[in-house]
């Protein structure tokens, strides 16, 4: 049976006159009492799950995140819908900090924002003893896995919060998590009985498209000047010089892109991320230190100039594109060398025996997700353990690539890697190796005579990008390594022999002759198209929310989504009445902001 209090809530703070998906067993569960375990794809709207449960039950909701320099955009967010939200962190001075406290202890707090370590000190603690505590919501839960993309030491004192308030609700969330990881989230935090509810990972207006990577930065370009031309997005780069290089380059071909690292000062940082969120059109290219808890709804393309890690990383740094539902973007460029590079960094790591194995198997999965000849969709979805079909919105499904019988091309390319090192004593590299199989002779093929070698020219019939892909998808099979320590050579491993005794068939990947762009899905065309007089009306309400949100000093989309505004300009209202029963405008935002809007309306 829903509760009715946390219906009223919805609408009356926050505009909705439903739940969507699995947030209403949620709300109830946790107004209930119950302790919850919370998946749900970034944008299905996880932070209701605890912020009503926080304004119906009695006392303050004490949110743990990681995130203190989102903090303050998420305490506005909430100031602007009417509800008494603050935070701790060490942004605050000292009487700013007594205050909160204050405010707390007498109980005049919906919501207390507070990051791990913090919470844990005996301050902290001490002060939760002296107020009356609704729940505790652990936002980013998967930062308390030791195998996750994202692991915080910090998180796992959090288990300790149960032990001190057995009495008080638990809820945990994260947007990215497979049945083992979701399974340590449980048992770190202490929440092994706690209902677990996991909603399907798919977000059906992202794109996923990988590419081969052939002169990167030129892809990229062509990407954002050809389909993204003015929109937000974020670009991921593995180092920090490739963030500035990167950055630099889109700035003198006229983008307005921003770098973001951890070797900036925390200024810089803080006054990159706040133009990100708060202007249109600006370009955020990153490491993977940025984005976590982005609320930016309007973020219209992710792309990967490196190979993530992991598909959970994968899946966490995408899912910040199309928040909004509308059509985005989740690009990649993927080569051998992405593949050489990730291998080497698990090979090098401190890390122990256990820990390269389970990197391994981590990589080998994002490997597949890049390789797959099947729907990207399918294949992502099947790593957190959902069944789906093919979705008509990947590049796999547009534009198929071809599967080949590529078993001859790999024991002709492991007999050259042989031959090379049997007959002449050493190792070589995938370019070199590739020279000889087709029959180039340039002045190092010379220089060791590996023109009389038995393997020189056997595969003329194979193109150097062709090559490439076999050396690749071997490698991502483990069929053939990569020395490290020998200049990157290559070399046979265990699994060769199957293959060159012809055990085993070798399906491969070749790209097909086209780009995915090429052809649209209807899945994919979930923009609204308004009516020319609505447009009209729609930009004019944008161009009124800049204003207001540049004067209140918060992102536009904290004063109203473009969703809310098109459907103002749409419907026309002509009354308070009317123009409350939107979808998005709450009872504070029609007070405050009501009259505005209608005096805009009535111009058109």
């Amino acid at each position: 049976m829903a509760d009715e209090r946390a219906l009223e809530v919805l609408r009356r703070v926050f505009g909705y006159d439903h739940f969507r998906g699995s947030q209403q067993d949620v709300v109830d569960h946790v107004i209930a009492g119950g302790d919850a375990l919370v998946l749900m794809p970034t944008g299905a709207g996880k932070s209701l799950c605890y912020q009503v449960p926080a304004l119906v039950r009695p006392g303050t909701g004490v949110v743990v995140s990681p995130l203190i320099a989102l903090m303050q955009d998420q305490v506005d967010a909430l100031t602007e819908l009417g509800v008494r939200a603050a935070f701790l962190n060490s942004t605050q001075d000292y009487a700013r900090v007594r205050e909160v406290e204050r405010a707390f202890v007498e109980g005049e707090l919906d919501l207390l924002y507070v990051a791990p370590e913090r919470l844990l000190t005996d301050r902290c603690l001490a002060l939760l003893e002296r107020g009356r505590i609704a729940l505790f919501a652990i936002d980013e839960a998967h930062c308390v896995s030791q195998w996750g993309h994202d692991f915080r030491p910090e998180y796992l004192g959090l288990s300790a919060l149960h032990e001190r308030w057995p009495e008080v609700p638990r809820i945990a969330l994260t947007a990215t998590a497979t049945h083992a990881t979701r399974q340590e989230i449980a048992n770190r935090l202490g929440l092994d009985g706690a209902r677990q509810f996991v909603s399907s990972f798919d977000r059906p207006n992202i794109r996923y498209r990988i590419v081969e990577k052939n002169d990167p930065r030129r892809q990229l370009l062509e990407l954002l000047r050809q389909e993204h031309q003015g929109d937000s997005g974020i670009i991921y780069c593995l180092s920090r010089a490739k963030v500035e290089e990167t950055a630099d380059f889109l700035c003198g071909q006229g983008i307005d892109a921003m770098p973001y690292h951890a070797g900036l000062d925390a200024a810089t940082r803080a006054a990159n991320q706040a133009r990100f969120l708060r202007e249109d059109g600006v370009v955020m290219v990153a490491t993977i230190a940025f984005g976590m808890g982005i609320d930016k709804p309007d973020v219209r393309f992710v792309a990967h100039l490196d190979l993530p890690k992991s598909v959970e990383g994968y899946y966490q740094e995408t899912g910040r594109a199309g928040r909004d539902g509308l059509a985005a973007t989740a690009w990649m460029a993927y080569g051998l060398q992405d593949v050489v590079q990730q291998r080497r960094m698990i090979d090098e790591s401190t890390g122990d025996e256990a820990y390269k194995r389970r990197s391994a198997s981590m990589l080998e999965a994002m490997l597949g997700l890049c390789e797959t000849v099947e729907c990207r969709r399918v294949r992502l979805l099947r790593y957190f353990g959902e069944q789906s079909g093919p979705c008509g919105n990947c590049d796999t499904c547009l534009e198929p690539p071809q599967a080949w019988d590529g078993t001859e091309a790999a024991q002709k390319l492991l007999s050259a890697v042989y031959r090379l090192w049997k007959e002449r004593g050493q190792r070589f590299g995938a370019g070199h190796v590739i020279d000889v199989l087709r029959g180039k002779r340039n002045d190092k093929v010379e220089q060791y005579r590996h023109d009389e070698l038995s393997v020189f020219g056997i595969g003329a019939d194979l193109s150097d990008k062709d090559w490439r892909g076999v050396v690749r998808q071997l490698i991502a099979q483990s069929l053939i390594a990569v020395d490290h320590e020998a200049y990157g050579t290559l070399a046979l491993t265990e699994g060769s022999r199957s293959v060159l005794k012809g055990e085993r068939t070798l399906m491969l990947r070749r790209e097909p002759p086209k780009p995915a762009r090429t052809r649209e899905s209807p899945r994919a065309r979930s923009t609204v198209t308004l009516p020319p007089e609505a447009e009209a009306l729609f930009t004019a309400l944008r161009a009124w929310r800049g204003e207001v949100a540049r004067s209140h000093g918060v992102p536009a989309y904290v004063i109203f989504h473009d969703a809310t505004l098109r459907e103002i300009a749409l419907a026309r209202p002509g009354s308070l009445g009317e123009l409350g029963e939107i979808s998005g405008v709450g009872a504070r935002k029609l007070e405050a902001y009501g009259s505005e809007i209608l005096e805009r309306v009535g111009k058109f």
